[in-house]
């Protein structure tokens, strides 16, 4: 049974005054429940101030991203041994704006993906298609060449650590949700590329996420789908009542 898993990716908002109250409210609402995975992703130089705040607590805390080389004259950028040496379990990869805003490719994706699972941090890989490519019914084609790539060359041992996130790219931020057969449609398949491309034990354990205007008020029906084992959840994920909402909505 895959426990479910919510992840709040708090992309470039919040203070760091606002990401410590923000942390400590959830960890006091979620208390010592054990029953729904949750991590925070916030911002980089918020990490360290979040995971004391989260400290105790069985919140995990997650980098919205980072590079493949473990060090090195590369300015700007974060190795993952930095993200362990400030307590960070989980980190997000290949997000569709840093895929689509930002130029990151399949290939640049999986380098990132093989150093993180190297060095021991949980990978949230994010696939998913645009607005125009879903209505030309390339949707299928997009996700398995988003699959194939980002995750090139993992072992089953390597897959079954790794979290898929599933994220319409036009229903990011725009309000706009897939409906949850739409959402179960490409976890199926996600699903069905794992079986082909390992077995049906990893099939089976790894975890896939919806992402894309998850609320407290869609989150149950989605979250209920057979094929959905969680949520990365965006603007929701800013407010401790709007988290907390759809924290529930796992347990529903």
């Amino acid at each position: 049974m895959r426990r479910k898993f919510i992840a709040g990716n708090w992309k470039m908002n919040l203070s760091r005054a606002e990401s410590v109250a923000l942390a400590s409210g959830l960890a006091q609402q979620l208390g010592d429940a054990t029953d729904v995975d949750v991590a925070v992703c916030p911002p980089s130089v918020y990490l360290d101030a979040v995971h004391q705040a989260i400290s105790g607590s069985h919140i995990a805390l997650g980098a919205q991203n980072m590079y493949h080389e473990a060090a090195g004259a590369y300015t700007g950028e974060i190795s993952a041994s930095m993200l362990q040496d400030v307590g960070c379990a989980y980190v997000i990869l290949g997000h569709s704006e840093r895929r689509h805003v930002l130029g990151e490719t399949d290939a640049a994706i999986n380098l990132k993906v093989q150093a993180a699972l190297a060095a021991g941090l949980l990978p949230i890989v994010c696939v998913g298609e645009k607005l125009e490519e879903r209505e030309a019914g390339q949707t299928a084609s997009v996700v398995k060449t988003q699959f194939e790539g980002s995750l090139a060359g993992l072992t089953a041992e390597q897959m079954q650590q790794t979290v898929i996130a599933y994220e319409p790219v036009w229903a990011i931020g725009t309000g706009k949700v897939a409906s949850p057969a739409q959402a179960e449609a490409v976890h199926a398949d996600l699903r069905k590329l794992l079986e082909t491309s390992y077995n049906s034990e990893v099939a089976a354990a790894v975890r896939i996420q919806y992402g894309g205007s998850v609320k407290p008020s869609n989150a149950a029906e989605l979250l209920g789908q057979p094929n959905i084992d969680g949520a990365l959840v965006g603007g929701a994920s800013l407010k401790v009542e709007d988290f907390m909402g759809i924290i529930s909505g796992a347990r529903a």
